[in-house]
């Protein structure tokens, strides 16, 4: 974790909120810290803007690369055209974007394991939607990968239920079984 230190030492955590919960979380502080009869000891103020306090950059934002930009180019081949064709057909006309999801799967599969942001838009143009809805799909769900992975692509699960059943130890037995690091 990256951490500012506010006076005497205290740390405040960046890395874990989104910029305007920790600005929300500053304002109710310096709100708690003003009302008090005896102010913290060390404490001055409390000021900061949220993108002083935060490194947060949100999985969402598209970062241009040489293979992954404006004009790169993405087109599905003859035959998963086909499977395109398949997988409208299971969805009602006036429901295209229902086909959304599977055919992020299909461009992700064709690509190499990762949607680039050329495939995204194709997949805008077949569903007759708006680009920022596929998007807002591909960035949601953690089966799309939208820049490029290695040839096995492990994920473990890092939640608190997780963690109490054990996935630090998992997670450390497959680094130290295959010998690599977390990234």
């Amino acid at each position: 974790l990256l951490c500012a230190t506010v006076s005497k030492g205290v740390p405040l955590c960046r890395d874990l909120f989104p910029p305007v919960l920790v600005s929300k979380m500053l304002r109710t502080l310096g709100k708690r810290l003003a009302s008090c009869a005896r102010p913290a000891r060390g404490l001055r103020s409390v000021h900061a803007t949220s993108a002083a306090l935060t490194n947060y950059k949100p999985n969402a934002s598209h970062r241009n690369t040489d293979e992954n930009n404006e004009k790169t180019m993405f087109d599905f081949t003859e035959e998963n055209y086909e499977r395109v064709e398949l997988i409208l057909g299971k969805y009602p006309d006036n429901y295209k974007s229902a086909a959304i999801i599977p055919l992020l799967d299909l461009a992700q599969r064709q690509h190499g394991g990762w949607l680039p942001l050329a495939a995204m838009d194709k997949v805008a143009k077949i569903v007759e939607t708006e680009p920022m809805r596929v998007y807002e799909v591909a960035t949601f769900y953690t089966m799309f990968n939208r820049e490029p992975v290695g040839k096995y692509f492990i994920q473990l699960c890092g939640t608190t239920p997780c963690m109490v059943c054990g996935s630090g130890e998992i997670k450390k037995t497959i680094e130290g079984f295959c010998g690599i690091k977390e990234g």
